[in-house]
């Protein structure tokens, strides 16, 4: 195991990810995460089935999200560093944002996730990022919906009737969402801000643009 992960409470993997996940959050001080996560794993396989996606991929993909809350946010970036991740600038100044590439790393180092698709999704679940994959697009909107914090999402009715179009418009509208009060965030990510334009463009385009739809 990385020495960074020394102190990490970790048992022997038993081959059922979802229990896996869940006792190491649980057992590493992170119960809210573990359920939020298992409720993202449920979510992201329902939308996954919606739209063709690999549902078992997407409901990994929401289980392992989030295994980096276990680094309190004041040790991220450094952690990040030693494990030879890029950290941007924006991350450095806002550094929850980084848990993603984090829970990237540790989904491989930790559960041995080898599923490109299932790694680069939990890679961008926050920001998203431009050339989003389906499956990208499935746990970015996942976890959106299946928020961490107390009450309803305030913008969960739009996302919802948004998902009724296509995923690539559940994306714009929670990305939209971000925009229009970019003024009060304390960093625009650069891959949220090229998902939202490549999104933007896209969906603006003509009707001859193929979007990813509803399974009938």
């Amino acid at each position: 195991m990385i020495a960074l992960y020394s102190n990490l409470v970790m048992n022997e993997l038993t081959g059922n990810l979802r229990e896996d996940v869940h006792y190491f959050l649980t057992m590493n001080g992170c119960q809210q995460t573990a359920e939020h996560s298992m409720k993202v794993g449920e979510e992201a396989k329902q939308i996954a089935e919606m739209f063709g996606a690999d549902p078992l991929e997407a409901e990994h993909a929401g289980y392992l999200h989030d295994v980096s809350a276990v680094f309190p946010n004041e040790q991220r970036v450094t952690i990040s560093q030693q494990l030879g991740l890029e950290v941007l600038p924006e991350e450095e100044v806002f550094p929850m944002i980084i848990h993603q590439k984090l829970s990237k790393e540790m989904a491989r180092s930790l559960f041995n996730i080898s599923n490109p698709a299932i790694l680069n999704a939990v890679g961008c679940h926050t920001t998203l990022r431009k050339h989003a994959s389906l499956l990208d697009m499935v746990l970015f909107v996942a976890d959106k919906i299946a928020w961490d914090q107390p009450g309803t999402p305030p913008y969960l009715q739009e996302i919802r009737q948004e998902l009724e179009k296509s995923v690539e418009h559940a994306c714009y509208s929670y990305i939209r969402y971000l925009w229009q009060k970019r003024e009060s965030l304390r960093v625009i990510h650069p891959w949220l801000k090229e998902a939202y334009y490549e999104l933007e463009a896209r969906l603006h385009a003509d009707e001859g643009i193929i979007h990813v739809k509803r399974n009938t």
